[in-house]
């Protein structure tokens, strides 16, 4: 909306609004946490850690996932070091060998049997929603979470021309960057900043082609057009990759982007898909896991190489962070007074919207 300002230097620096946010957003909003291809067979799991909770999330005998917080029901000893594996059927505490299937029913308690008043089926592991779409899990912390069908009403069915779950991960870079994960989503939002920080996809893709067709609400977004002699977003200008088996027609010119509030970002390619999954370490800090994502058809290609679209994307992500370290420099400073969105940073006043209403503080802006 016209007239809309940044939010005040509080919202980035602010150890009580980061808990807030914590509590309001990250604990009760529905968070990506991995892909589906990350534990293939029974057994498999990984940690996820959100804030100081640490979660294990497995795939049990038949299949299903399940996540449950890594706390052993006897003494809260966390069960669970290793960032990913595979359990032999149970899961296991270290201390006193309380152990659990994978679906997270107690199956020994040893010398519990001596009390009268101990029963097996009290003490599961603690679950959490979890819910598979396109290929990615999300998780809700929340008692009572929103049902995700009403939460991602928006986008279920939006996407099925990239056959999203049925792509592989070709790589994977992890970033720590020194800025506050909200200037992290908005920077992602707007190209009003490309021409002088991103020359290279300057060249690629015209900053003020195309359009956003999710422009309120936690989902935004939409796409930008390659120019007349690129054909993806590469250092080279060609594809790394087969196009995505039903990408066509215009789709084939376009790069599709979108912020999946709080912590997704995901952009559709002709040829790949990237995706960016933030974790808020502190008010200053955040934790990204990049990854670039490609058909098995591309994948199974004898000379297949994806580091023409990994160096781009990583040239492009460094200097974003590089900016975003800069701006959370300023937004710091006493002097800093909240300043007005230009009319190609729609997409950051509706971030800044939702998120003031998931901390219930309307008054502002």
């Amino acid at each position: 909306s016209r007239g809309a300002k940044t939010l005040p230097g509080r919202y980035y620096t602010s150890e009580a609004i980061f808990l807030e946010e914590s509590d309001r957003i990250f604990s009760s909003r529905w968070l990506c946490v991995g892909r589906s291809e990350q534990i293939p067979n029974p057994g498999d799991y990984f940690l996820a850690q959100v804030g100081i909770e640490s979660l294990i999330v497995v795939r049990n005998n038949s299949s299903e996932v399940r996540a449950f917080y890594n706390v052993c029901r006897h003494r809260g000893t966390r069960l669970c070091n290793q960032p990913q594996g595979t359990f032999h059927s149970t899961i296991s505490c270290p201390y006193h060998a309380w152990s659990y299937d994978l679906d997270g029913k107690l199956n020994a308690a040893p010398l519990m049997n001596e009390l009268d008043e101990f029963s097996k089926e009290d003490y599961p592991l603690h679950s959490i929603a979890l819910e598979n779409w396109e290929g990615f899990f999300f998780i809700n912390l929340a008692p009572q979470p929103e049902p995700f069908a009403t939460a991602f009403a928006p986008l279920l069915g939006k996407f099925t021309q990239w056959h999203l779950p049925k792509l592989k991960v070709a790589q994977s870079i992890e970033y720590n960057i020194q800025a506050n994960w909200k200037l992290i989503l908005q920077n992602y939002s707007e190209c009003y900043h490309c021409p002088l920080v991103h020359p290279k996809i300057a060249k690629l893709s015209p900053y003020r082609s195309g359009e956003n067709d999710l422009f309120s609400g936690p989902f935004l977004g939409g796409f930008m057009k390659l120019n007349d002699d690129v054909n993806s977003l590469t250092m080279s200008g060609k594809r790394c990759g087969l196009p995505l088996p039903e990408v066509s027609g215009e789709n084939l010119k376009r790069v599709y982007y979108y912020s999946i509030f709080p912590n997704l970002m995901l952009s559709l390619h002709p040829d790949y898909v990237m995706l960016h999954i933030l974790w808020p370490q502190s008010p200053h800090q955040t934790r990204i896991v990049c990854q670039w994502l490609f058909h098995p058809d591309t994948l199974a290609q004898p000379d297949f190489d994806p580091s023409d679209a990994v160096a781009l994307w990583d040239l492009t992500n460094r200097q974003d962070w590089e900016i975003c370290e800069l701006t959370q420099l300023g937004v710091s400073s006493r002097s800093y007074t909240p300043g007005l969105y230009s009319s190609q940073e729609s997409l950051l006043a509706a971030i800044d919207q939702e998120v003031l209403q998931a901390l219930g503080h309307p008054g502002i802006g």
